[in-house]
């Protein structure tokens, strides 16, 4: 099984070697495992390549060999797409000529049977080879909206930790690289191998959202005066009961008015906005204090605690017990969590 890793100036250098890792522990799994059994050897193989053959350099500086040119005609099981760091993506895809020379391999080899894989900001490497049109994708949570209106045509589900169709599979933010190379061990190599691998490694396998990580920043440098208004008086009435028709009247606008202009200045409109605002703040408070989850609803303007708890498992992909326990930043107090309400 031949899995080539192309590479660039601008990756980061984990998106390398944590795969080659990955492969490499799986192969030594393999051969114990057919020596015991006296199974066909099946092993996976690999080769970093560059569009010159050259050596590439890291987004960090580091010097990374390769084996060889990338070429659309060379046999692949599997090509993975390292992703640009993000400083350095547009940047890449400027490059047309460079971009066109990657997406033409990528487009001839998913044509003769192989799978494309990538991760973070390789997806809008896959997007502009046209290979995403009409299919699902997953990117950097950070970079959703940006990818969003960028590829209308590709279906985005960036809460997504792992997106697979058509032979193509996308990775979320930039360590779901581990999670891909372990897809990719599962396919060629099997479930069993997989999960002995994965174990050994350490990497869960079983995360399906990369939302419970994402830290979103609300848009206030918009430049419009109206919207940062009404973006002031949410957050200061957060944990009071919110109409549209009011805000409006206290702004002097219209709803529909106040509508426009806030999906104009932050790509949503005021309710999605202050939804994602109460979520954004009660994160804050999960991880920063050991108020039980009833109070943490009513501070960010919740008074049916249940239908909070499903909307934040909902956005997170995480329930808040389990959320505080993985992101908590204070010692909690001994029975905290057991407050009336608990967490759920």
């Amino acid at each position: 099984m031949i899995i080539r890793i192309w590479v660039y100036d601008g990756i980061l250098a984990s998106g390398v070697s944590a795969p080659v890792d990955v492969f490499m522990a799986a192969n030594h799994f393999a051969a114990k495992q057919q020596a015991r059994s006296a199974a066909r050897d099946v092993q996976l193989t690999w080769r970093v390549e560059s569009l010159d053959g050259l050596p590439i350099r890291t987004a960090s500086g580091q010097l990374i060999e390769v084996d060889g040119r990338i070429g659309a005609r060379k046999p692949a099981d599997a090509v993975i797409v390292t992703a640009p760091f993000v400083g350095e993506l547009d940047s890449f895809i400027m490059h047309r000529d460079r971009l066109a020379a990657l997406s033409s391999a990528l487009r001839h080899l998913h044509e003769k049977g192989s799978y494309i894989a990538s991760y973070c900001t390789g997806a809008y490497l896959l997007a502009e080879a046209g290979l995403l049109d009409g299919r699902m994708a997953t990117t950097h949570w950070s970079r959703a909206d940006d990818f969003a209106r960028r590829y209308p045509r590709v279906t985005l589900r960036a809460q997504e930790f792992l997106t697979e169709q058509d032979r193509i599979i996308c990775g979320g933010a930039v360590t779901s690289f581990l999670v891909l190379a372990m897809r990719l061990v599962e396919l060629f190599l099997g479930s069993q191998l997989a999960t002995i691998t994965a174990k050994a490694m350490l990497i869960d396998t079983n995360r399906i959202s990369q939302m419970s990580y994402a830290n979103l920043v609300l848009e206030h440098d918009h430049g419009d005066r109206l919207v940062a208004q009404a973006q002031q008086q949410m957050e200061a009435a957060l944990a009071k009961e919110f109409r549209l028709s009011e805000l409006a009247a206290r702004l002097a606008v219209s709803e529909r008015t106040l509508h426009r202009r806030f999906l104009q200045a932050v790509g949503q409109p005021p309710l999605s906005y202050l939804q994602t605002l109460r979520i954004e703040v009660a994160k804050r408070l999960l991880e920063t204090s050991d108020i039980n989850f009833e109070t943490v609803s009513q501070n960010v303007g919740y008074t049916d605690f249940g239908t909070f708890r499903d909307l934040f498992k909902r956005k997170t992909g995480l329930s808040p017990r389990d959320y505080r326990r993985q992101f908590t930043k204070v010692p909690v107090r001994p029975g905290a969590h057991q407050d009336a309400g608990g967490l759920g």
